[in-house]
C-alpha cells in the first residue's frame, strides 16, 4: 500500500511537469498573438495585454482574491465584437477544462499527496521499527523544512504570468503548506504523544510555525494564510497545561488576530479576517462557559483588540465610499465588506451576552464588560460608513444586554458567607450608572456619525438618528422599571431632561446646515427623539392622571414651537403624545385607579384626565390647519376626533353605571347616548369639511354615520330592544326609555340625512334616511305595546286583540307621513320606505288580522286598509299628473334623483 502511494506521488509530479510545459507553450502563443494585433486594433491590443499581464494586487477589486484569473472570456467577447478571429467555442471549453484539471487540481492533489506521503513514511518507519521516536521527529522536521525551502525556490523561478493566473493553485504555496503541516504535526507529536518537550516550549513552537506560515502567505496567497490562521487557533487546544492562563491564551489570540489583519491589509483579503473574527469568538465562548468562575477581563480585552483592529487596521477606511442615492435597503444591508462586518458584529454580540450571563451577573465587572463591548462595536458603526451591521447589532445588543442584566439580577440569590451569615442586600447604583452611561455613549456616537458622515450617510444616518435616542431611552426605561423608584425618580427624570435637551440642540445644529423648512430625515428623527426623552422624564417624575395631562401639554409645546422653528417633525410630536395617552388609557382607563376615581358624575378625575388632552388635541389640529404637510395635518385631525369621542364616551359610561368604569354590557339608554354622540360627530365633521376641506373630515363623517347605523341595527333593533331584553321602559308615558332609545336618534338621523343630501353620496344619504325610518317605526310600535302592556313590554306577555289592530292603524299612519315627507322634500328614499311599510301592513292585515281579529275589529282593519290604499293611489296619481311629460309620454323623473 505504501509503495502504491509513492507511485501515485511520482505520477502526480510527472503530470504536473507536463502541465507546466503546456502552460509555457500557451504563454508563448499568447505573446505571439499580442505582437500580431499590435498595429491593427489598439483597443483589442489593450484588452489582450490586460488579460496577459500580471496585475498588481492593488488593481484588483477589494473583494476578489488576488489570485483570481483574469476574465479571459470577456477578452474573447470584446475581441469578437471588434472583428478579430478568436478560438472556437470547443477550443475555449477544452482549454478551460484542461486548465482546471491540469493546472489546478494537479497541484492541489500533489500537495495533499506530499503531506500524506510524509506522514505515511513516518508511520512506516514506526511500524517497521527502523528508527526511534527522536529520529522520526527530526526527520519529519527536516522533511518539513525541505518542503518550505522547495516552495521558496520554486517561487523564485515561477513565470510571472503563471503566478498571477494560478496563485490559488501555485506549486510554491502548496509546498509551503505541506511543509507547515508537517512541522506542526511533528511539534505536536513531540509534545502530545512522546512528551519530549513541555507545554511552554510546544506552545511557543506551534505559535511560531503558525505565525511564520501566516507571514509566508504574503508571498503565496490567502489559502496559506487560512492554514496559518487555523494552526494558530488550534495551537492552544493542542497544548495541554496543568495551570492554564486566560491572560496568556487571549494575549496569544489577540496577537494572532492582529497578524492576520496586518496580512489582510497588505493583500486586501476579506475571507481570512472574517475567519479570524469567528475563531476568536469561538475561543471566547468556550472559555466563558468552561471556566468557573470566568475572568471577564482577558476575553474582553482581546475582543476590544479585534474591534479596534477592524476600525484602524483592516478594513479601516478602505470601504468608506459614498453610497449611491438610489441605494435600496437590500444593497444597504449588504455593504462591503459584508463578511468582515457581519462576523465582527455577531461575535461581539454573542460574546457580550455570554459574559453577562456567565456568572449569573454576580460581578459588576461582567456587566461592565458586556456594556463596553457594545459601546466599542457601536463606535465602529459610527466611525465607518460601511459598518452597517456593527451599528445595527450594537444598538440592539446594548438594549438586550441591559435587559438580560436586569432579568439575571432580579433572580440572583447571593451566596451564603463562610460563617453562615447572609450577605447584605445588593444595591443597584452600579447597574443604573452602567445603563445610563451606555445610553449616553450611543447618543454621543450618533452625533459623531452625523458630524462625520451625515451629509452622505443616507439610510445609515437615519438609523443613527434613531439609535441616538432610542437606545438611551430603552436602557433607561429598563433601568427605571427594575432598579429605580417608581413613585418619583429624580435620577432617571433628570437623565431624560438632559437627553431631550441634548437632542434638541443636535437637531438645531443639524437644521442650521440645511433647509429649515424641510431639513433632512435624520434631523426630524432627532426632534422626535427629543420628545421621547421628555416623555420618559415625565413618566419618571410623575404618575397617574398628572402624567397623562402633562403628555398633552408637552405635545402642545411642540406645536407652539412651529411659530419659531418650521421643522416638519414638530406636529408629529403632538401625534406621538396622543398615541401615548391612548396607550395609558388602554392600560388603566380610570387613570388614577378604581379606588381613587370616585362616583360623582362628570366632576371626577376623568374630566381633566380625558378632557384636557381632548381640548389640547383640538387646539393642535386647529393650529395646524394651514400646515404644509397634509399627512401631519390629517393625522392630528383624526386623533383629535378620536380623543373627543373617547372623552365623551368615558364620561357617559361612568355617569350611567353609578360611578363604576368596567366592561359590563351597556343599557339601551347608555347606548343611545353613544349613538347620539356618533351622529353628532358625523354632523360636526361634515361642517368642518365644508369650511376647511379635509379627507379626515370627509371620510370621518361618513365612517361615524356608518358606525352609528351599525349600532342601530345590532343594538337598538336587536340586542338591547326592551321587547327582547325585558328592560323596563320607565314610568312616565312619553319621557321614557323609548324616547331616548328610538325617537331622539330617529330625529337626529332624519336631520343628518337632510343635511347631507347634496354633500355626501346618495347611498350614504339613503342609509341615514332608512336608519331614521327604522328607529321611528320602532318607537311608534314599541309605544303602542307600552300603551297596552305598561312599563314592561317583554315578549313573554303575548299580544292583545286591540293591540294588534292598533299596530295596523299606526303603521298606516306612519306610511302616509313618510309619503308626505318624501313628496315634500322630493326624497325617493322616504317614499320607498313608505311603500315598504304599507306592504308590511297589507301582509299583516291579510295574514294576521284576518285570523286573530274578530267582529268589528276585523272589519275596521280591512276598511281602514282599503281607504288608506285608495288615498295613496290618488295621491300618486295627482303627483304624476303634475310632472311634465317626456316626448314618449312618460312623466319626467325628478332632477335630483332622490
Amino acid at each position: 500500500m505504501d509503495l502504491l502511494l509513492l507511485l501515485v506521488i511520482v505520477l502526480g509530479i510527472a503530470w504536473q511537469r507536463k502541465t507546466s510545459r503546456r502552460l509555457a507553450r500557451l504563454e508563448h502563443e499568447l505573446a505571439a498573438l499580442r505582437q500580431q494585433l499590435q498595429g491593427e486594433h489598439p483597443s483589442t491590443k489593450a484588452i489582450v495585454e490586460t488579460a496577459i499581464a500580471a496585475p498588481n494586487a492593488e488593481d484588483r477589486p477589494a473583494e476578489a482574491d488576488p489570485g483570481a484569473p483574469p476574465l479571459a472570456m470577456d477578452t474573447v467577447a470584446d475581441a469578437t465584437a471588434s472583428g478579430e478571429q478568436v478560438p472556437q467555442g470547443e477550443e475555449i471549453a477544452s482549454h478551460s477544462f484542461e486548465s482546471t484539471l491540469g493546472a489546478r487540481w494537479a497541484v492541489w492533489v500533489g500537495g495533499i499527496a506530499l503531506a500524506l506521503g510524509g506522514i505515511f513514511l513516518i508511520r512506516y518507519s514506526i511500524e517497521a521499527g527502523l528508527i526511534g521516536p527522536e529520529a522520526r521527529l527530526v526527520l519529519a522536521g527536516i522533511f518539513g523544512a525541505i518542503l518550505l525551502a522547495s516552495g521558496e525556490a520554486v517561487r523564485r523561478r515561477m513565470v510571472p504570468q503563471v503566478a498571477a493566473r494560478y496563485s490559488n493553485a501555485m506549486i510554491p504555496g502548496v509546498l509551503t503548506a505541506a511543509g507547515a503541516v508537517t512541522l506542526l504535526g511533528a511539534t505536536y507529536a513531540a509534545h502530545g504523544y512522546y512528551g519530549f518537550i513541555g507545554p511552554a516550549v510546544a506552545f511557543a513552537l506551534l505559535a511560531l510555525i503558525s505565525l511564520a506560515t501566516l507571514a509566508l502567505s504574503l508571498l503565496h496567497g490567502q489559502a496559506l494564510a487560512g492554514l496559518g490562521l487555523a494552526g494558530s487557533l488550534l495551537t492552544p487546544a493542542l497544548v495541554a497545561s496543568n495551570a492554564p492562563s486566560a491572560w496568556a491564551l487571549f494575549t496569544f489570540l489577540a496577537v494572532t488576530w492582529l497578524a492576520s489583519a496586518a496580512a489582510a491589509r497588505l493583500r486586501r483579503w476579506t475571507i481570512v479576517p472574517a475567519l479570524a473574527n469567528l475563531g476568536l469568538g469561538i475561543w471566547v465562548m468556550m472559555y466563558v462557559f468552561e471556566a468557573f468562575p470566568p475572568d471577564p477581563l482577558p476575553p474582553t480585552l482581546a475582543l476590544l483588540v479585534m474591534i479596534a483592529g477592524s476600525a484602524l487596521v483592516w478594513p479601516g477606511r478602505r470601504f468608506d465610499d459614498v453610497p449611491p442615492e438610489e441605494e435600496t435597503w437590500w444593497r444597504f444591508l449588504r455593504r462591503r465588506p459584508l463578511g468582515i462586518s457581519l462576523s465582527l458584529a455577531l461575535v461581539t454580540l454573542l460574546s457580550a451576552f455570554a459574559l453577562v450571563a456567565a456568572d449569573d451577573g454576580a460581578t459588576v465587572l461582567s456587566v461592565f464588560a458586556g456594556a463596553s463591548l457594545m459601546a466599542a462595536l457601536g463606535a465602529v458603526g459610527a466611525a465607518r460608513s460601511h459598518a452597517v451591521w456593527p451599528a445595527i447589532l450594537s444598538a440592539a445588543g446594548a438594549v438586550a444586554c441591559i435587559g438580560l442584566m436586569a432579568l439575571i439580577l432580579l433572580d440572583h440569590v447571593p451566596p451564603v458567607a463562610a460563617d453562615g451569615s447572609m450577605p447584605a442586600p445588593r444595591g443597584f447604583g452600579i447597574e443604573i450608572a452602567v445603563s445610563l452611561l451606555l445610553g449616553a455613549v450611543f447618543t454621543f456616537l450618533g452625533f459623531t456619525f452625523l458630524r462625520l458622515h451625515g451629509d452622505r450617510g443616507g439610510k445609515l444616518a437615519s438609523l443613527w438618528a434613531v439609535f441616538m435616542s432610542a437606545v438611551p431611552i430603552a436602557v433607561a426605561t429598563i433601568s427605571f422599571l427594575n432598579f429605580g423608584l417608581l413613585a418619583r425618580d429624580w435620577t432617571h427624570g433628570a437623565y431624560g431632561l438632559l437627553l431631550g435637551t441634548a437632542l434638541l440642540a443636535a437637531a438645531q445644529w443639524r437644521f442650521r446646515g440645511s433647509d429649515a423648512a424641510t431639513g433632512d430625515r435624520a434631523a426630524n428623527l432627532v426632534v422626535l427623539g427629543s420628545f421621547a426623552a421628555f416623555a420618559f422624564s415625565l413618566h419618571a417624575l410623575t404618575n397617574g392622571v398628572t402624567t397623562t395631562i402633562l403628555l398633552s401639554v408637552l405635545g402642545i409645546c411642540y406645536i407652539a414651537a412651529t411659530r419659531w422653528r418650521p421643522w416638519p417633525a414638530l406636529p408629529w410630536a403632538m401625534g406621538a403624545a396622543l398615541l401615548l395617552i391612548f396607550g395609558r388609557i388602554a392600560w388603566e382607563p380610570t387613570l388614577v385607579g378604581p379606588a381613587q376615581l370616585g362616583t360623582s358624575p362628570f366632576f371626577n378625575a376623568l374630566l381633566p384626565g380625558y378632557g384636557i388632552p381632548a381640548v389640547l388635541a383640538v387646539l393642535a389640529a386647529y393650529g395646524m390647519r394651514n400646515w404644509e404637510d397634509s399627512r401631519a395635518r390629517n393625522f392630528l385631525q383624526a386623533l383629535a376626533t378620536l380623543m373627543v369621542m373617547m372623552a365623551l364616551a368615558v364620561l357617559v359610561r361612568h355617569a350611567m353605571n353609578g360611578g363604576v368604569l368596567d366592561d359590563r354590557v351597556p343599557t339601551l339608554g347608555e347606548q343611545s347616548i353613544y349613538t347620539l354622540l356618533t351622529v353628532g360627530l358625523s354632523a360636526t365633521l361634515m361642517t368642518l369639511d365644508l369650511k376647511a376641506p379635509s379627507p379626515v373630515f370627509r371620510y370621518g363623517s361618513m365612517i361615524a354615520g356608518v358606525l352609528a347605523t351599525l349600532n342601530v341595527l345590532s343594538l337598538h333593533v336587536l340586542a338591547l330592544n326592551p321587547y327582547l331584553s325585558g328592560e323596563g321602559t320607565g314610568r312616565w308615558p312619553f319621557v321614557n326609555l323609548l324616547l331616548i332609545g328610538y325617537l331622539l336618534p330617529a330625529l337626529c338621523y332624519a336631520g343628518l340625512a337632510y343635511y347631507a343630501r347634496d354633500k355626501r353620496p346618495r347611498p350614504y344619504v339613503a342609509m341615514l334616511a332608512i336608519a331614521g325610518s327604522v328607529l321611528g317605526f320602532l318607537w311608534a310600535t314599541l309605544s303602542v305595546r307600552r300603551f297596552w302592556h305598561g312599563e314592561n313590554i317583554a315578549d313573554w306577555k303575548g299580544f292583545l286583540a286591540n293591540e294588534t289592530y292598533t299596530y295596523s292603524v299606526v303603521w298606516l299612519l306612519i306610511g302616509v307621513v313618510l309619503l308626505v315627507l318624501g313628496s315634500r322634500f322630493d326624497a325617493r328614499s322616504l317614499r320607498i320606505a313608505s311603500a315598504g311599510l304599507v306592504i308590511i301592513t297589507v301582509l299583516k292585515v291579510f295574514l294576521v288580522d284576518m285570523s286573530n281579529l274578530e267582529g268589528i275589529l276585523r272589519a275596521l282593519s280591512f276598511i281602514g286598509l282599503g281607504l288608506v290604499l285608495m288615498g295613496i293611489g290618488l295621491f300618486y296619481q295627482k303627483i304624476l299628473a303634475r310632472r311634465p311629460r317626456m316626448p314618449g309620454g312618460l312623466p319626467e323623473a325628478p332632477q335630483d334623483g332622490s
